[in-house]
Order: structure tokens, then sequence, then C-alpha cells
């Protein structure tokens, strides 16, 4: 029985990394070039709903493995490494916050802290690892063009992926808790998703 429980839990892990991936394909560009929006991480939120944080981090890990397959070496690794770990950053604390308290209560202070977490750790990421691994592929007078406060990747983040962060996981948050009540429970009453 556990063997079959096992499996069922990986079906579900990789049938929502499956709808994950191809709703990254569809991406909205930003005046920011390598910020792209999409909503592949509402399908790694909901998988953690149901199945908790480890298939939250799962579900990020290979719908990013297979949009590197899909889409090639476009961003040489580095975008969905970011993807992946501003991802998770947003998907582990929602989850694991919701898991203690599975209501909708705990949904809201779970999207909450992941939003927060999200942006405070894709700050940093971006600071201190993503940028300066893109450094050579930036150009500063491009980005001063779109909002003349950014010169230094500092205001590049702060005027920049801050804001983007905070939009994205809001728009994921409120989608989200909008269609909580329906998608939650009849995903958790189904035997087959």
């Amino acid at each position: 029985m556990k063997r079959k429980s096992n499996l069922n839990y990986l079906i579900k892990v990789a049938l929502f990394s499956a709808v994950a991936t191809v709703i990254m394909l569809f991406e909205i560009p930003s005046p920011i070039d390598f910020l792209k929006f999409d909503f592949s991480d509402l399908a790694a939120l909901i998988g953690a709903f149901l199945l908790g944080p480890i298939a939250g981090v799962l579900i990020e890990a290979l719908k990013n493995l297979l949009n590197l397959l899909i889409q090639g070496t476009i961003t040489i690794g580095i975008g969905e490494i970011a993807n992946f770990l501003i991802g998770t950053a947003f998907v582990l604390p929602a989850s694991w916050l919701y898991m203690k308290n599975k209501s909708f209560k705990g949904a809201v202070i779970g999207v909450v802290v992941g939003t927060v977490s999200m942006t405070v750790i894709g700050a940093l990421m971006n600071l201190y690892v993503l940028l300066p691994a893109y450094s050579e592929y930036i150009f500063m007078d491009t980005y001063t063009a779109v909002f003349s406060g950014i010169k230094s990747f500092e205001t590049l983040v702060l005027f920049g992926v801050v804001p983007f962060n905070i939009v994205k996981g809001t728009i994921i948050s409120v989608i989200m808790l909008l269609t909580y009540r329906f998608i939650i429970p009849q995903l958790s009453k189904s035997e087959t998703y």
C-alpha cells in the first residue's frame, strides 16, 4: 500500500510540474528584460498546498529542468536557477505555514509570508549571485532609460527586482486566494487529478 501511495504522490508531482512547465512558456515581459512574469508558481503553490512543501520544491525544480530542456540554454541556465530559488522562496514558506493551519486564514498567512520571503530572497540572490553572474550581459544604461534612478546593481534590485517580486507574489497570491475555496477542497477530495 505504501508503494502505491508513493507512486500516487510522484504522479501528482509530475502532473503539477508538467502544468507549471506549460504555464512557464507563456511569459509576460517587463521593462527589465531579464524579469519575465509567468504564472507557473501558482501550479507549484497549489501542488504544495495539496501535497506539502517538499512537493512544491520538487515541482519548482522539475518545471525549471523541463523548461531548460524545452527552451535550451537561452539564459545559460542562470534564469532557471533564479526561477527555482526565488519560486522556492515563495512556495516553501507559504505551504509550510498552510500545512500548520489548513484553512483560508492559514492560506492568507502563508502567501503573505511567501511573498515577503520571495521578495527578500530575490533581492539578495539578485544582488549577490545572479546579477554578478549576468554582469557581462547587463548594460546599466538600458535600465536607466526605463527609470532614471537605476544606476547600479543595488538600484536595479531596489527599483526593479523588489517591486517585480512584490507584484508577482501579490498577483499569484490573489489568484490562489480567490480560487482557494474551489480548487483546494475539490482537488483534496479527488483521488486522481
